[in-house]
């Protein structure tokens, strides 16, 4: 069931990316090509349509969009302490305030997360994770691999997610990954990240001249841009809809 919960959250990979704005640029490392697409395709044909879409449609149902705002609002605020603890460990203590701030204010005045009334004093969310901290000291990223539900990473970010996930101090805090709370944490997390996705991921599959490669393009240049932010530089992204380049085998 754990591990049920960690691939449903997940899915919020994917989404993040694309919701970016970015595409590839340059040759990605992709050796894994002719098997990452056959799992993409799984994916896209079998998976999200059968299980993780009707499990997503069926939570909209029942669940009001008032609720399900409060819920990625506290959720959100619960992936603040990890994102003050990476933000340290890549060197960036204002990040690491402005999330301890976050958390603090939200977490009360915000009632426990619900209203995000940091962000509408202009204390804005800025997110860092494990596997940027590593891109940050010079872990390169590896070659991509795409995981059916888990969705687009690379080694280093998937070694990354694990670790950070294993070692988040929320869950940690409340009594460690096996709880009723952890789980039912991360399974609303993914329902509701692909929910906000779901006309992009649509267009996307439909619009798209190579949806994996859009995805994949989209992907890592998120990624580059985490880790270029994580280091203080710029990293010019060019726009989603160019062509995506030539894989690299």
């Amino acid at each position: 069931m754990l591990l049920a919960a960690a691939l449903v959250c997940a899915v919020a990979t994917p989404v993040a990316a694309m919701a970016s704005g970015a595409a590839g640029a340059g040759a990605p490392r992709d050796p894994l090509a002719p098997l990452n697409r056959v799992l993409f395709g799984f994916n896209a044909k079998v998976l999200d349509p059968f299980i993780v879409r009707p499990l997503t449609q069926g939570f909209e149902a029942v669940a009001p969009g008032v609720l399900r705002k409060g819920l990625r609002n506290a959720l959100g605020n619960l992936r603040e302490p990890a994102t003050a603890a990476n933000a340290l460990l890549q060197g960036r203590p204002t990040v690491a305030a402005k999330a301890t701030g976050r958390f603090l204010i939200n977490s009360t005045v915000g009632v426990v997360g619900l209203f995000d009334v940091a962000g509408k004093g202009g204390i804005i969310r800025e997110p860092a994770d494990f596997g940027q901290t590593l891109g940050r000291w010079g872990v390169g990223e590896g070659p991509y691999i795409y995981v059916p539900v888990i969705g687009p990473t690379t080694l280093r970010d998937g070694l990354g997610g694990l670790i950070g996930y294993a070692a988040d101090p929320v869950s940690q805090a409340t009594g460690g990954l096996d709880t009723d709370f952890a789980i039912a944490r991360s399974v609303i997390r993914g329902v509701e990240a692909r929910s906000e996705a779901d006309a992009l991921l649509t267009s996307v599959m439909t619009d798209a001249t190579d949806p994996y490669a859009t995805v994949r393009g989209a992907y890592l240049q998120n990624r580059a841009a985490a880790v270029a932010a994580a280091r203080g530089e710029a990293l010019d992204l060019p726009a989603f809809d160019e062509p995506p380049p030539e894989e690299v085998n």
